[in-house]
């Protein structure tokens, strides 16, 4: 994994094919995309109330859990894509991790969101086929930028997790007390 955040968000935006011109395409749009983007989180989460599994995640709070998302969303087009970009993606992404949210709902739910803006961009920019074009690249860029990011902690997440299990497991075969193991561990630092 990248060392720093700058690091971090250059090696996301290679995969993502962010480039200058699509942010810039991102701030374009802002104006006519945000005035829709509440409309985008509604249709997001009556979606999710209907997929089984998603109410322990959700239940009691729906609208906390909206303002949050369209405060994130709205992000995507209002802020600049820097360095405190992927350093609150990587937040976000954290906070997902310590709900133990299921990664298939974190990329699965990207995809219910880009389906709505896809949606909603070809509404707004009908008569205009090159800028429709742009924004949807641009959109599916930042989007696809976040939640690499996002997915970057929780694979982080899980290889510390799968560690610490094996750890477990040695020390249970072996006999060895964590307080000696870490003895040893510190000792060769």
């Amino acid at each position: 994994m990248p060392q720093s955040f700058d690091e971090l968000l250059d090696y996301g935006k290679k995969f993502s094919g962010l480039t200058p011109e699509l942010e810039t395409c991102l701030k374009d749009i802002a104006p006519v995309i945000t005035p829709h983007l509440e409309t985008v989180t509604h249709a997001f989460y009556g979606h999710l109330l209907t997929i089984p599994n998603t109410a322990d995640h959700l239940e009691g709070r729906v609208e906390h859990l909206k303002a949050a998302h369209l405060q994130w969303l709205s992000n995507l087009f209002l802020h600049t894509i820097d360095a405190e970009f992927a350093k609150t993606m990587y937040r976000v992404g954290d906070i997902h991790v310590k709900v133990n949210l299921p990664i298939e709902f974190m990329s699965g739910s990207m995809t219910l969101i880009n389906n709505q803006l896809v949606l909603l961009v070809l509404d707004l920019f009908a008569l205009d086929p090159k800028k429709c074009a742009q924004a949807l690249c641009a959109i599916n860029a930042v989007t696809g930028l976040a939640l690499m990011i996002m997915l970057m902690v929780m694979q982080k997440s899980y290889k510390e997790s799968a560690i610490a299990e094996e750890l477990e497991k040695f020390l249970t075969i072996s006999g060895m007390s964590r307080s000696l193991f870490s003895n040893l561990a510190n000792a060769y630092e």
